[in-house]
């Protein structure tokens, strides 16, 4: 990605933009006011609620799926975890842009890699507590990702966890990961490629 389109990206993240508004040719998944485009039964909106434009997740019941199957997408994904939180962000059921507390790592990596890179490049993590943005590009089985504007997954072979035979399915659902860890989303923006 240029320099260029990069920082115009930043740049309309900390614009003074509504909260769940998403850029021209962007759709917004989770629109701020309820669980529109997820799949979401009794059981799901006991422990994925929404409160002042936030998703937050009790950290119990299960993870939460989109109601669509996504191929090839760029998607942008404010979040923010507590300490020793694990998380993540599957990629068409396939595990996964890696969220955690973990300093010596930090969050980006392709956590269920074995035989391409699995650890981010870099550690771009803000302080557990503050938000933290994602903006993450899968085309084919290749992922790009870059954590508050910085690359740290650039164009990496995402492989087909569990079944690693098998080719990554070529669409899927999006999951936030549950993981036992009470977590928060916004601003969480796609565009199919």
């Amino acid at each position: 990605m240029p320099v260029l389109t990069l920082l115009l990206a930043v740049a309309f993240l900390t614009a003074d933009q509504p909260d769940n508004t998403p850029p021209a040719g962007f759709i917004a998944l989770f629109n701020g006011k309820d669980l529109a485009n997820w799949k979401a039964d009794a059981t799901v909106k006991e422990h994925w609620t929404v409160r002042d434009g936030i998703l937050h997740y009790d950290g119990k019941g299960n993870s939460l799926v989109t109601a669509q199957d996504y191929g090839d997408f760029e998607l942008y994904a404010d979040w923010k975890i507590g300490p020793m939180a694990d998380s993540g962000i599957y990629l068409r059921g396939k595990p996964q842009v890696q969220i955690w507390d973990r300093p010596d790592v930090g969050s980006g990596g392709l956590f269920n890699n074995k035989k391409n890179p699995s650890n981010p490049t870099a550690i771009a993590d803000k302080p557990v507590g503050e938000w933290n943005t994602f903006h993450i590009i899968i085309r084919g089985d290749k992922v790009t990702v870059f954590l508050n504007g910085q690359k740290v997954v650039d164009n990496v072979t995402l492989e087909n966890y569990p079944d690693y035979k098998d080719p990554l399915p070529a669409t899927g659902k999006i999951e936030l990961q549950h993981h036992g860890n009470p977590l928060e989303f916004r601003n969480i923006y796609l565009k199919e490629l």
